[in-house]
């Protein structure tokens, strides 16, 4: 942790060899949030690198009340719903392209298969449910971190987080029935 605030300290004077040991240390979970949010590898690279830039402009005004990767993963998720609701509009306006079958690699066993339906299942939720699952489940993250990492009251988390258990369990159920 002392480390990191020095690395953040010679950052914010202007040393770019500091800054990019952060983006080493943080890039690999800011971008599988973003992931998680937006369900587009190529877009969640997008965000995820427009994030570190937004990160990179702004650290001298970083004051450390909370953890620099709270900041960093709190500009993330506002950066990947903001493309998320520019990607629903475009998908608004092309939706014939919805309708493709998407294809997947060919899988033989049985947890890998179970845990690509819980991804797809994940990805049906709404951004604000996938991002509150990757945090709280993934992350590992308290509820009062999620809240101020997604910037939304700690209810709000609780109740994205209980929709998101309820859907992920009705299509369990619905999907693979008493097997799972």
């Amino acid at each position: 942790m002392a480390d990191e605030r020095r690395l953040i300290a010679r950052a914010q004077s202007g040393d770019t060899a500091a800054f990019r040991t952060l983006v080493e240390r943080h890039q690999a979970r800011a971008h599988a949030l973003a992931l998680r949010i937006l369900r587009s590898p190529s877009d969640a690279e997008e965000v995820a690198q427009d994030a570190f830039v937004r990160v990179w402009t702004a650290l001298p005004g970083f004051r450390g009340e909370s953890t620099f990767a709270t900041w960093l993963y709190r500009i993330v998720a506002r950066r990947a719903f903001d493309r998320a609701q520019v990607m629903k509009t475009r998908r608004a306006r092309e939706w014939q392209d919805e309708n493709l079958p998407e294809r997947a690699a060919p899988v033989n066993d049985e947890d890998t298969l179970r845990a690509a339906k819980l991804q797809e299942m994940i990805g049906g939720l709404t951004a604000a449910q996938r991002a509150a699952v990757t945090l709280y489940y993934y992350e590992g993250r308290s509820v009062e971190d999620v809240a101020h990492v997604l910037g939304m009251p700690e209810n709000t988390v609780k109740t994205h987080l209980l929709r998101a258990r309820a859907a992920l369990r009705a299509a369990w159920t619905h999907e693979l029935g008493d097997e799972a």
